[in-house]
């Protein structure tokens, strides 16, 4: 909601200033939002009259004049066709920034001839697109004014963010009527006494019953002999200045009390009309040509304004562009209804119409001003454009529903914290238009109708009187403290802090995805797969609750690609849900990478992103959780949303504690997702718990005095041999001494038979009690090769 301060005066009489006006409204619930000074930018800019005019020795299209500012005569080079003598424009002196060039001006020589400042067009400062001279202002303008104030740019503009229950304040005369309320000045009551028509409008008006409902009221009225020239300056300046645009008088008018008063009202060519006028329900395949320059097809049930013609506009929403007005419109008719808001909302989103009418209608305009409303604009009309005024055509009746509560002034101290005299609220409620009855029996006036009940009330008391006099007070102590974070809750926030630092982004995404997705990760082989599904959806995508976090996951590293994103690293720590049961749901720490492992670099060898980092972004979240990941089996059972050959789980004998791999193709391709996502989910509830310590005081580290030592070997072993099973022979012989087993490189070729492999490793080995001799290593070296050959038949490569 925008207004310039001068219109927010018109209905206000006060002397506050522009920043008090901005703190008060924000205070008492309508936040400023932003407030823009155009005089600011044209700060500097001053009327200037020409006083000497010839032609530039070296330019025929430039003139040299000089220019009277009121404090002093300059030289000025200036190239606009229609500088002349005695001419008097706007001029930026030396030292001034031009909005429209971007630029600021400082002394300048042009082809010879120094030039100080410049006489501006609307182009350069940002008034229009015009710049094919200069500004021409009247030959009375008082040379060296600032050129803001000649231009009626001197008029700040304030913008307030409105909640929904505050339609009253879609007007200029509600937010008046709450500043006055703050103290902030006086509200000005505007003259609402009846226009006396002088003759019966040869256009009647009706409400057919299916409609009155959703138009309680029609009040119209025809005003003969008017001229639907251009609106006064005034008004073009005060629609211009809040970003609507002058059309003509007539519109200029309906638009003006749209803002000022938060009452639309329509204006039709009366000429144009055929027969009378009369609102009933439309019926599907009407149509109606707007003013919004679109074509719609009406169905069943909209508010339809018609004559005998048939639908001339929407009620509330927008009108038709055969019965518009025109600037040859000499007869004009009147329209200012009552819509219901439920009505009206439901055609604006049928339609995809916005529309300053329909934002008011939907949020609830005073009924109480309907013939109000009407006789204003009469008035306004009769003064901008002559005429003459018929008698008023009245269908159905503006009641207000009466709101009552019966309210105890003790809830201020109750439910707000501030103690505050009766005759403190009752002043405050009166003057918001509140009818306070000596029993406390609240009556809310007929424009707020979103009081409901008695903490509105003492919202409204206080908001008014300020929300920063409630005093503070400490909270009482309580030594009902949360409990500490679980053991696992404790693990889980180290874990985001690990993914965190291997490149991932954190995300949180909805707990719901389609049946559709779900089914493909695993939805259809549950049970409990129809009571996992939602019975009222916020979406028709968003029906089930979700199997996995993979899916969800995976969209999102899908929209990132398809921004040019491509790689992409996503994590999540959630609930998936595999029953409503409380163990069906089912802790989660997910993530997924595509694209490059890292980006290009002189530094490093450029690769995409592959099965092992993912595997190590599983084993990296199961370590930060407890789990021994040296003691991890390796199994190729991953569900079937993995490809098989490039996935695994990650067990701890029956139990899974992770699953990883590339996900399956077919599923990408059902998913719409055409790059190669990598995915792993790990289940922290299934790594075993630590045994619980007899004391509080950690364990004391045991760290060997000895330096560690490092043995290479490489085995010749099957080719269909999982590494692992290598990896955890050599570990069995001898768990006490190495500390960790590690390969470094995997050769078929030359030298090695077909059916083989050879694999390097690195082992390291730590001693506790002495330092380690040939002896020692040798024997190792026999107990690592023996084992090797016993456990997956393997033989230590020459």
């Amino acid at each position: 909601m925008k207004f310039t301060l001068s219109w927010l005066k018109e209905y206000l009489d006060t002397d506050a200033s522009l920043d008090r006006i901005a703190e008060t409204l924000t205070s008492i619930g309508l936040e400023v939002e932003g407030i823009t000074d155009p005089a600011k930018d044209l700060d500097g800019f001053i009327v200037g009259e020409v006083v000497e005019c010839g032609p530039h020795p070296d330019a025929d299209k430039l003139q040299v004049t000089t220019v009277d500012t009121g404090t002093e005569k300059l030289q000025v080079v200036c190239g606009a066709p229609n500088c002349r003598l005695g001419l008097k424009g706007v001029f930026a002196p030396s030292g001034s920034y031009v909005p429209g060039l971007d630029i600021t001006l400082g002394k300048a020589k042009i082809r010879g001839v120094e030039s100080n400042g410049m006489l501006c067009s609307e182009k350069e400062l940002c008034l229009s697109d015009e710049h094919k001279g200069i500004i021409v202002l009247p030959a009375d303008t008082k040379t060296g004014t600032p050129a803001a104030e000649v231009l009626g740019l001197d008029d700040p503009v304030i913008e307030i963010a409105l909640t929904p229950n505050r339609g009253d304040c879609a007007g200029i005369y509600g937010i008046a009527r709450d500043l006055a309320a703050a103290g902030l000045g006086t509200l000005k009551t505007p003259d609402t006494s009846p226009v006396n028509g002088s003759f019966d409008s040869a256009v009647t008006v009706s409400i057919k019953d299916d409609a009155k409902t959703a138009c309680p009221c029609f009040i119209g009225r025809t005003i003969k002999g008017v001229k639907n020239a251009e609106s006064p300056a005034w008004l073009q300046q005060r629609l211009t200045a809040i970003g609507l645009r002058p059309i003509s008088a007539l519109v200029d008018i309906t638009n003006f009390f749209t803002i000022a008063f938060a009452r639309p009202l329509h204006v039709y060519d009366a000429d144009k009309l055929q027969g009378n006028i009369h609102v009933r329900l439309s019926k599907q395949g009407e149509e109606i040509d707007a003013l919004d320059d679109k074509h719609y097809e009406l169905s069943d049930g909209m508010t339809a304004i018609c004559d005998d013609s048939g639908v001339l506009g929407l009620g509330g929403i927008v009108g038709g562009e055969p019965s518009s007005v025109s600037e040859t419109t000499e007869n004009v008719y009147l329209e200012c209804a009552l819509f219901d808001p439920v009505a009206i909302a439901a055609t604006g989103r049928a339609l995809q119409v916005d529309s300053d009418a329909r934002y008011r209608f939907e949020r609830g305009v005073d009924p109480a001003f309907v013939e109000a409303g009407a006789e204003l604009a009469t008035k306004m009309i009769l003064e901008l454009c002559g005429g003459e005024a018929s008698k008023t055509c009245i269908a159905g009746a503006a009641k207000a529903p009466e709101k009552t509560v019966q309210y105890d002034p003790a809830l201020c101290s109750k439910l707000g914290g501030l103690d505050l005299p009766e005759a403190r609220q009752t002043e405050i409620l009166e003057t918001l238009g509140f009818d306070v009855a000596k029993d406390w029996t609240v009556t809310a006036p007929s424009w707020r109708p979103d009081i409901d009940g008695k903490a509105d009330i003492v919202e409204e008391v206080l908001r008014i009187h300020g929300y920063d006099n409630i005093e503070d007070v400490a909270l009482e102590a309580n030594d009902n403290l949360p409990p500490p974070l679980s053991l696992l809750q404790k693990k889980l926030s180290v874990t985001r802090r690990i993914l965190a630092g291997r490149g991932l982004s954190e995300t949180v995404t909805w707990a719901f995805m389609s049946s559709k997705t779900a089914d493909l990760f695993g939805a259809d082989l549950h049970q409990n797969k129809a009571a996992l599904t939602l019975s009222n959806p916020i979406s028709s995508e968003l029906d089930m609750m979700r199997p996995s976090l993979l899916p969800n996951l995976i969209d999102g590293a899908a929209r990132n690609i398809a921004r040019g994103h491509a790689d992409v690293g996503l994590f999540e720590v959630a609930n998936a849900y595999i029953s409503t049961a409380k163990a069906g749901h089912v802790m989660t720490v997910a993530g997924v990478r595509t694209g490059d492992a890292a980006p290009r670099h002189w530094s490093s060898v450029h690769r995409p992103t592959d099965v092992y980092d993912i595997k190590a972004d599983a084993l990296a979240a199961l370590a930060a959780c407890g789990a021994p990941v040296d003691k991890l089996q390796l199994t190729e059972d991953a569900p079937d949303w993995y490809h098989p050959g490039r996935s695994a789980c990650l067990r701890l004998g029956p139990n899974v504690l992770a699953q990883f791999g590339e996900i399956h193709p077919a599923v990408l391709d059902d998913m719409n997702t055409g790059a190669r996502v990598y995915g792993f989910e790990v289940f922290p509830e299934n790594v075993p718990q630590p045994k619980k310590q007899s004391g509080t005081a950690r364990e004391p580290l045991n760290a060997s005095p000895f330096q560690p030592a490092y043995r290479d070997f490489a085995f010749l072993v099957d080719d269909a041999l999982p590494a692992e099973k290598l990896i955890r022979a050599i570990r069995n012989a001898d768990k006490d001494l190495i500390a960790a087993v590690d390969i470094f490189d995997i050769y078929k070729g030359k030298g090695v038979p077909e059916d083989k492999k050879s694999v390097a490793l690195y082992v390291t080995l730590q001693p506790r009690d002495a330092t380690l001799t040939d002896a020692d290593f040798k024997a190792f070296t026999d107990k690592v090769v023996a084992n090797v050959e016993k456990q997956t038949g393997g033989t230590l490569r020459g």
